[in-house]
């Protein structure tokens, strides 16, 4: 089937995990008795987790730029778990990209324990970025760049149409599930996955289970789409709070769930959640990848609504997840074209 050739946008932690999960599994599949845990498919299409090949990288941390990417992935301010320490050279630089607004407010105040250091070299104009991905011969575009860079993120999403890639777009930043973009990508006959990635075991998640037993507009959407009727904007909060030093890649999710039970009486459901936030979605992407090189490998172009609904909290259609999951392994398998 030959290789998944990527670029990924922001080397930072989700990078991290990403990277180490396609040494890890490459090792599981050789027989040596490591179990699958934490994939939700081995094989789509015929591509495995091993045949997705890195080509090229953009940062702009000046402790990333200009490394090995097996060697940035774990500089900081990366703090993510480190699962595979022991990666190959992969021959592949970070190069210089674009700023923009692609470093995070919390980010601002020097800290050289959690805090971007821009790179002294030039920033990389749109032509030298599509001169880069053409030459990679990468064919997806993967978008890691932090929650709330807007500008930066239609900068990479042009560069990847001029260039002529697919995208997975893991931030809430809204490409595929706007129709202007998603457009684009559909004259391109380019595949667009997106938007805002969803981890395998995180908030979003076990609040849409909840509902369905009993970064705010797309985790809100994702839950109230599986709620019987749409729940009042008064009765409804769900949101990340402000960025918490000491936590590092760790996430912290409370859910205070109240109804009614038989009778009318009333009930109260309070939880704690605590993940590793970027292993806990690069499982997703994974799949998100293959099915992005399935609809190049088959000529679909545009936003890719299936496998979004599944994998994305903000897709350009909402289903319930079971439905969603029905749709994803029927694009799988060929029976549908979205």
């Amino acid at each position: 089937m030959g290789k998944i050739k990527v670029c990924i946008i922001g080397v930072g932690n989700c990078a991290s995990s990403l990277a180490q999960g396609l040494k890890y599994y490459d090792v599981a599949g050789s027989g040596v008795g490591r179990d699958l845990n934490g994939l939700m498919h081995w094989d789509i299409g015929g591509y495995g987790p091993a045949d997705i090949q890195v080509v090229a990288a953009f940062d702009i941390d000046r402790r990333k730029v200009g490394r090995d990417v097996a060697e940035a992935i774990f500089a900081p301010p990366n703090c993510t778990a480190v699962f595979c320490p022991d990666l190959p050279r992969t021959g592949v630089k970070v190069r210089m990209g674009r700023v923009l607004d692609g470093v995070a407010d919390h980010m601002a105040d020097y800290n050289p324990a959690r805090t971007f250091v821009v790179a002294d070299e030039g920033e990389a104009d749109a032509a030298a970025v599509v001169k880069v991905l053409k030459e990679s011969g990468a064919q997806i575009l993967l978008n890691y760049l932090p929650v709330g860079s807007e500008e930066a993120t239609r900068f990479y999403t042009q560069c990847a149409l001029d260039a002529g890639l697919g995208m997975v777009n893991n931030i809430p930043v809204f490409i595929a599930s706007d129709p202007a973009w998603a457009q684009r990508f559909a004259d391109r006959k380019l595949p667009v996955i997106g938007d805002d990635i969803k981890a395998q075991l995180g908030a979003t998640i076990t609040h849409r289970m909840l509902t369905d037993l009993s970064k705010k507009i797309s985790k809100t959407e994702a839950v109230q789409s599986v709620a019987a009727g749409r729940i009042p904007d008064d009765n409804i909060h769900i949101g990340p709070s402000d960025y918490v030093p000491w936590q590092n890649d760790n996430k912290v999710c409370f859910i205070r769930m109240e109804g009614r039970l038989f009778g009318d009486v009333p009930m109260n459901l309070e939880l704690r959640l605590s993940v590793e936030d970027s292993p806990n979605s690069a499982g997703v992407a994974i799949d998100a990848i293959r099915c992005c090189k399935l609809a190049l490998d088959r000529g679909i172009g545009g936003a890719l609504e299936s496998p979004a609904s599944y994998f994305m909290k903000h897709p350009p259609s909402q289903f319930p997840d079971d439905e969603a999951f029905r749709l994803t392994e029927a694009f799988i398998a060929g029976e549908r074209a979205c």
